[in-house]
C-alpha cells in the first residue's frame, strides 16, 4: 500500500471538505450590490465618524460602516478590502483582538499590489489607533510599516499620511511636518487632510510647549475647562506670575480653596467643588481656582464643570483678566467700551468686546476668520491656538 498516495488523497478530500463548509457568497440584490461598491461606501462612513465629536453620532456612524464592510464580505468571502474595513471599525471602537484579527485575514486575502499595500496601510491605522494598549514600541511598529509600504508603491500620499499622524501623536512635530508636506507636493490624495494637519503642527512648533500636558493639549481640536486651567498652571505658571506681583502666597487646598479680591484685597472663600475629585488635572484645577481668573470660578451649584468646552469668547475673557491683574491696570477692562465694533459678528455692547478687542489688538488671539474679520465668540478654541495665544501673553508678561 503507498501510505504516500493514501495521505494526500485524504488531504485533498479534507480541503474539499472545508471549502464545502467556508462561507458561501450570497447572491446580488441589485447591480450596484457589490463588494466593491459596498466597501468604498464604507470608507465613506469611516471618514464621517472619524470627524465627528458627538460619541453616539459617532458610534452609529461606525456601526453603518460595518455594515457596509459585512455586506462586502456576504456577498465575497474572500475580499480582502472588506477584512480591512472590518478592522478598522473595531479599532477605532477599541476592540483591538477583532482589529486585528480582521487585519490578518485580510493580509491573507490580498490577491494583488493594490490589496496588499491597502492592509499595510490598515495596520499603520490599527497601530495608530491602539498605540501602547497593543505594542509598548507601536511607534517603531509604524516606521517598519510605513518603510515597507514604500518600498511596496512609492509615491503613495496616505502612507505619508499616516505616517505623519503617529509622528504628531507622538509629539514628534517636526518629523509630522516633513511627512505632510510630502503629500502636499505629491498633490494627489489626503491633500485637504494633510493641510489641515500641517497648519496645527506649525502652530504647535511656534508654540513651542514646554510641558507634557501642554502637548497632550496641543492636539485637541477644542479644549475645556479642565484643560485651560492645566495650560494656564503648567505653561503660563499664571500662580507664580500672581504670587510675585501680589507678593502673597496663595492656599492650594482642595477643599473651598481661597480666592483672592482684587477689589478689597482680601481672600474670600470659594465654594466646595463636587466634581473633580476623579479628575487627572484635578491639581491644576485647584492651584487656578486658587488664583480666582475671571470666567474660570467655580459654579454657584459648587460644580466646576471641568469637562465643559471654553468659547473664544470667555477664553478672551479669561486673557483679559490675567492682563488686568498682572499689568495692574484696571483701565484695560474698559478701555474699547463704547468704540464701534471692527468685527462683522460682534456688537460693541456685548459684555465680552473689550476683552475681544485687548486680545486682537495686543496680537494675542487672532480673528476666527481672516477674510471676513469675523472674532467667531462662540467658535470652540483648539489646543494649538491656546498655546500660540499663551506664548504671546508670556511675551508681553515678562517685564512684570
Amino acid at each position: 500500500m503507498n501510505y504516500k498516495k493514501l495521505f494526500l488523497v485524504a488531504l485533498s478530500i479534507g480541503m474539499l471538505f472545508l471549502y464545502a463548509c467556508g462561507p458561501k457568497a450570497v447572491a446580488p440584490q441589485a447591480e450596484l450590490d457589490t463588494p466593491e461598491h459596498h466597501v468604498s461606501t464604507g470608507n465613506k462612513l469611516l471618514k464621517r465618524a472619524e470627524r465627528l465629536d458627538n460619541d453616539a453620532a459617532r458610534a452609529a456612524k461606525l456601526d453603518e460602516a460595518l455594515s457596509e464592510f459585512n455586506r462586502a464580505k456576504a456577498l465575497d468571502p474572500k475580499f480582502s478590502p472588506a477584512y480591512v474595513g472590518i478592522g478598522l471599525v473595531y479599532g477605532f471602537k477599541g476592540d483591538h483582538n477583532k482589529s486585528f484579527k480582521n487585519m490578518k485575514k485580510a493580509k491573507s486575502l490580498a490577491v494583488d499590489k493594490e490589496q496588499e499595500l491597502d492592509v499595510l496601510v490598515g495596520y499603520m491605522r490599527l497601530y495608530i489607533l491602539a498605540k501602547n494598549k497593543v505594542h509598548d514600541k507601536w511607534l517603531k511598529k509604524v516606521e517598519a510599516l510605513y518603510h515597507k509600504a514604500v518600498k511596496h508603491t512609492p509615491d503613495t500620499p496616505k502612507v505619508h499620511y499616516y505616517m505623519g499622524e503617529a509622528y504628531k501623536l507622538s509629539y514628534m512635530f517636526r518629523e509630522a511636518s516633513l511627512q505632510y508636506t510630502k503629500v502636499l507636493d505629491l498633490d494627489k490624495d489626503f491633500v485637504e487632510e494633510a493641510d489641515k494637519q500641517y497648519a496645527i503642527v506649525q502652530k504647535i512648533e511656534r508654540a513651542m510647549p514646554g510641558t507634557s500636558v501642554g502637548k497632550k493639549i496641543a492636539l485637541l481640536d477644542k479644549i475645556t475647562r479642565a484643560d485651560i486651567a492645566a495650560l494656564f498652571i503648567e505653561e503660563l505658571r499664571v500662580d507664580e506670575l500672581f504670587e510675585n506681583r501680589t507678593k502673597k502666597e496663595f492656599d492650594t487646598a482642595y477643599h473651598a480653596p481661597d480666592q483672592h479680591d482684587y477689589n478689597t484685597g482680601s481672600y474670600v472663600k470659594a465654594p466646595d467643588v463636587t466634581d473633580i475629585d476623579n479628575h487627572v488635572l484635578k491639581a491644576d484645577i485647584k492651584a487656578v481656582m486658587a488664583v480666582g481668573i475671571k470666567g474660570l470660578q467655580p459654579f454657584p451649584d459648587h460644580t466646576y464643570q471641568p469637562y465643559k468646552t471654553i468659547t473664544r469668547a470667555e477664553f478672551a475673557i479669561m486673557i483679559e483678566d490675567i492682563l488686568v491683574k498682572i499689568i495692574g491696570d484696571d483701565s484695560l477692562a474698559t478701555r474699547f467700551i463704547g468704540n464701534v465694533s471692527p468685527f462683522p459678528d460682534l456688537r460693541g455692547d456685548l459684555p465680552y468686546f473689550n476683552a475681544a478687542m485687548v486680545c486682537t489688538t495686543r496680537n494675542i488671539m487672532e480673528v476666527k476668520e481672516v477674510r471676513s474679520g469675523e472674532f467667531g465668540p462662540h467658535g470652540v478654541v483648539p489646543g494649538s491656538d491656546a498655546l500660540l495665544s499663551l506664548r504671546a501673553l508670556k511675551t508681553q508678561l515678562k517685564k512684570y
